[in-house]
């Protein structure tokens, strides 16, 4: 049998990207995962949008592969009044990507934040900079920023000691800049407050993992007739951190969730963005196992590791080097590719902030060098296990 190789793709941002097309093509990635930010969420996607940002990458000689994501809105994720128009919007924007020739697309339903960190800039033993989630901050943030009602419940007494001790050294600056930190994860056109968190917290307390879970099974039989049409296949990402937070409910962030996601729904198009980074900082997960469980619905992976401590806080670490066992995951994905008629895409996750790269400014986690580093680690570990067999 002839050797199949996974796709090495390579995320996006558009033309403001810092890192360009021409970045891309050294580093050795043929696909482009990206989206087209600059519309508004919840709005449809113009064919004119799409087609210019596919000539863009194509002309680059690169091919666009992957959409993500299109952002799905809180009305949606909520079930509020005005749902069936944001889904039709959905819907259409799906259509029109079809139509377009890109039937790939990345999602998560993660209410309010689609990613959490407390430190953008963890300074690593060589140099480098790392993502940080740090449960101690998380604390900090959540008790005496937010104030969250009841807030101190969710954390144990050993964190919530520590949090209040390390309070007492925060200056407005440091704050702040937590602050700002935890908050970017919130997506949108501004910048989010902190009253809005609130508020996005409260309607979520209502709504809670049941109901949360109800509203992504309506989701995907609202799409399933498009997708279905079009061949379009659907991947949720799982939960970043892959536990509830500031009181939210998380419901892709295990083999139980991810079970319930394929089932709720049985349909192929109903897939899995299998991020091992994601995944890997949940301490019981068991990656190579869940994987097991979901290959067949595995569209797109996000290969990137990460390192835990005994609280269970972590940093994003070099990609071959934490507690994920990327040879495990890499070895199922490439046995996995074997049977596909079309590679499974992937794509380098984050990566350190390294070399020139520390003096430049680049969206967090997406610095170009880190992110060649980690591809080159990970194409070199797939051409091992295929050469190897």
């Amino acid at each position: 049998m002839a050797e199949k190789y996974l796709q090495q793709g390579w995320r996006w941002y558009g033309p403001n990207d810092p890192v360009s097309l021409q970045d891309v093509k050294q580093a050795g990635a043929t696909a482009i995962v990206s989206a087209l930010h600059h519309i508004p969420h919840g709005e449809i996607w113009p064919k004119a949008d799409i087609l210019e940002r596919k000539h863009i990458i194509e002309e680059a000689g690169l091919v666009w592969s992957v959409v993500e994501s299109v952002t799905i809105h809180e009305a949606i994720k909520t079930k509020s009044a005005d749902v069936e128009h944001y889904l039709e919007n959905y819907r259409q924007t799906l259509q029109n990507l079809a139509d377009c020739g890109i039937k790939t697309v990345c999602y998560n339903f993660m209410p309010v934040l689609d990613w959490t960190r407390t430190q953008l800039d963890m300074l690593m033993n060589d140099g480098s900079k790392a993502l940080y989630f740090d449960w101690i901050d998380l604390a900090i943030f959540d008790i005496y920023i937010l104030e969250r009602p009841d807030a101190a419940a969710s954390y144990p007494a050993n964190v919530k000691n520590l949090a209040e001790e390390r309070f007492k050294t925060y200056s407005e600056a440091d704050k702040n800049h937590l602050q700002h930190n935890v908050l970017m994860g919130i997506p949108g056109e501004k910048d989010p407050s902190v009253q809005e968190l609130r508020d996005s917290i409260e309607i979520y307390s209502r709504i809670g993992f049941d109901g949360l879970r109800k509203n992504l099974a309506y989701f995907l039989n609202a799409i399933a007739d498009v997708c279905e049409r079009n061949g379009i296949k659907m991947t949720i990402h799982p939960d970043d951190p892959p536990y509830p937070i500031l009181g939210l409910p998380r419901i892709a962030s295990n083999i139980d969730d991810f079970q319930y996601i394929i089932s709720c729904v049985d349909k192929p198009f109903n897939g899995v963005c299998f991020c091992t980074g994601s995944l890997g900082a949940g301490p019981a997960n068991d990656l190579p196992a869940i994987f097991e469980q979901v290959a067949h619905r595995v569209y797109f992976a996000h290969l990137r590791n990460v390192k835990r401590d005994e609280l269970g806080s972590f940093y994003e670490a070099d990609h071959l080097d934490g507690d994920v066992d990327m040879y495990a995951i890499m070895k199922k994905l490439v046995e996995e590719n074997q049977q596909r008629d079309l590679p499974i895409p992937f794509r380098p996750d984050h990566g350190h902030q390294m070399l020139d790269d520390l003096h430049k400014k680049t969206n967090p986690g997406y610095s170009a060098i880190g992110r060649l580093r980690g591809l080159a680690e990970l194409r070199g570990l797939e051409l091992g296990i295929i050469k190897s067999k």
